[in-house]
């Protein structure tokens, strides 16, 4: 929720050690990896959907957890604060870990805030929201601007502990709220109120039940569009085309509306409509559109309406892991369409992902799988080899290619290719029939759509590292000079052009090179999450590079069982160096080039908070 300033202290005082004493008798086996999989951050859930403690949805009717109910003084807490509660939970942060920097665009936020309370704290902690800091002592409670780009830091060997408490609001809270002061505001007398333990039994609480509009009323439409609006940047003439088709969104939709409401009969009518107007908003460039907050527009056009407005529209969204209307031409292939199956490639996987993400130590620990077979690394010179796919032929624009380019000859080519290159894990050449195939090249993250046309069955892992960790590693590649893939890039007067080419790039004449690989790593993985996300979310599934060094065997194991894979090894607590690799191994070392990272955070932060927000909703799903 955007708030009218960046952190508010309410006036109340809670009191943190008997918070603590609560629940340290808590067994340690209730504490859960965050639902994002951040290093060093574990979660208590306190309420969640049917006060399931293993659930992490948002959405559905909410209640608490058996943790929650042996807690009264926690409970009290929360009857204090005095609002409907959401999804809540204990948050622990260990010593010199971080929560990295972020915004929470989708439906959810629109409407919830979040209250902080620190149980377990120290002054090393930060709390780092739209440029400013503060260090939220113990028992104090607090709200912030989630629109605004925040993060965490504990730079302390010592664990934090907050209640983190998800709500639209109450009398009460909004009583608290309007006592409260920002940090920045003086006000002579202010203090907290101190809120003791009391006996007696604990409150009843109130609890969320209806968060999740099965089709949206055109009034919060209305009020949705409206917010986004003002929050445009000045100065971009591309409004000029996009605000009357947003405009034309809100009133055909109330048209819709007052035919039929939220009946089940009307959704195919709202979902051609969410489509129509996404192509043509995608054909006014609405991705280039930028808001106050450096968030796309229309990132947060999706996150918000295009993935809130209906709560299920088949082949358009589908779930909670609803993502961008899809175009035709990204539609499933017709051999799936039609119930054929392909008759060469079994559920082909492709691994995607930015340059220097440790895509090659997946693909090499996943290629020992068994029945799997490969072309034993990447596919550069295969695939370009074809004259349509080289980027010569599309004006040296980038590597990206759509549906639109899967002509017959150009995919037969192709798949031909790789079948008469691909071998098993023990050096054997496919027999007859279908194979299942697994390929990893950088280039193909900007190919999501043209693979998927020529492969109808393709499933897609997409892999996520650290931003800063990657784009350090991108550094160190393009001034290592290994990594040169297109050496007299014609019109490029830097250094010799390395890893992927992404659109644009022409732009980046005479940039510096930290804005220059923050530029690649930004443009890839955009491509990567809107293509991803007009997909049916069965044809994809995440991985987090961080998850997969620190539990090598449960990571592997769980991906090969979601795409159907056997696996017959035992993997070391460690892994093999990937034969790409061009300095040891070393989670921190990224941090000798923090300062040219930080130096262009408003380049990826955005788009990795976007990458996030993906993560967390596909791990959502069954």
């Amino acid at each position: 929720m955007k708030l009218r300033v960046r952190f508010l202290q309410l006036p109340i005082l809670f009191d943190a050690d008997r918070l603590a004493e609560e629940i340290a008798v808590i067994p340690e086996s209730a504490w859960r990896p965050h639902p994002k999989a951040f290093p060093g951050n574990h979660a208590l859930p306190l309420i969640t959907t049917d006060g399931d403690p293993s659930s992490d949805a948002r959405a559905g009717a909410m209640a608490p957890t058996p943790h929650l109910l042996a807690c009264p003084y926690l409970m009290q807490v929360l009857g204090d604060l005095g609002a409907t509660w959401g999804r809540s939970r204990l948050m622990r942060l260990s010593g010199d870990a971080e929560v990295t920097a972020h915004v929470d665009t989708d439906y959810y936020w629109r409407d919830h805030m979040r209250v902080h309370v620190p149980i377990v704290t120290q002054p090393t902690v930060r709390f780092l929201c739209g440029g400013q800091q503060v260090n939220m002592a113990a028992g104090e409670g607090w709200i912030f601007d989630t629109w605004s780009l925040h993060s965490v830091h504990n730079d302390a060997t010592r664990a934090r502990i907050h209640l983190v408490a998800d709500t639209v609001g109450g009398d009460g809270l909004l009583d608290l709220i309007e006592g409260g002061r920002s940090p920045r505001e003086a006000r002579a007398g202010w203090s907290p109120k101190p809120s003791p333990a009391r006996t007696g039994p604990p409150p009843e609480l109130a609890y969320e039940r209806c968060n999740t509009p099965t089709v949206m009323t055109p009034w919060e439409l209305r009020d949705h569009l409206g917010f986004l609006l003002s929050e445009v940047a000045p100065g971009q003439p591309q409004m000029a085309a996009i605000a009357p088709i947003l405009n034309r969104l809100r009133v055909n939709w109330h048209a819709l509306w007052a035919q039929s409401g939220d009946h089940e009969d009307a959704r195919a009518g709202y979902a051609e409509l969410l489509d129509r107007t996404w192509r043509k908003l995608e054909g006014q460039g609405v991705e280039a559109v930028g808001l106050n907050n450096r968030m796309p527009l229309g990132r947060c056009l999706q996150a918000l309406i295009f993935n809130g407005a209906l709560s299920d529209a088949g082949a358009i969204m589908d779930g909670d892991d609803r993502g961008a209307p899809s175009e035709p031409a990204r539609s499933a292939a017709p051999a799936i369409v039609s119930g054929r199956s392909d008759p060469l490639f079994r559920r082909p996987v492709f691994i995607v992902s930015p340059p220097r993400s440790g895509s090659t130590l997946l693909f090499e620990t996943v290629s020992a799988a068994p029945g799997l077979y490969t072309i034993g690394g990447e596919s550069h010179g295969l695939m370009e080899a074809i004259a349509k796919i080289a980027p010569a032929a599309h004006g040296w624009e980038s590597n990206r290619l759509t549906a639109a380019d899967a002509d017959p000859d150009t995919v037969a080519q192709l798949r031909e290719r790789f079948r008469a290159a691909l071998r098993d894990r023990s050096g054997g050449r496919p027999g007859e029939g279908p194979v299942r195939m697994l390929e990893k090249t950088p280039k193909n993250a900007l190919r999501i759509p043209f693979l998927a046309a020529a492969f109808p069955e393709a499933r897609f892992v997409y892999l996520h590292r650290d931003a800063r960790a990657t784009l350090a590693s991108m550094i160190e590649a393009w001034s290592s000079g290994g990594f040169r893939t297109y050496p007299q890039l014609p019109g490029w007067t830097g250094p010799a052009w390395s890893l992927l080419l992404i659109p644009g790039w022409r732009q980046l004449v005479g940039a510096p090179l930290e804005r220059i690989v923050a530029e690649q790593w930004a443009a890839t993985t955009r491509v990567i999450l809107d293509d991803l996300a007009a997909l049916p979310p069965q044809r994809w599934r995440p991985i987090r590079y961080e998850a997969f060094v620190a539990d090598p065997q449960a990571e592997v194991s769980r991906l090969c069982k979601a795409l159907d894979l056997g696996w017959d090894r035992r993997l070391g607590a460690s892994l093999p160096i990937a034969r790409h690799t061009v300095s040891a191994p070393d989670a921190e070392k990224w941090r000798k080039h923090a300062e040219v990272i930080d130096a262009v955070t408003p380049v990826w932060a955005p788009v990795e908070a976007q990458a996030l927000d993906t993560l967390e909703g596909a791990a959502q799903r069954p």
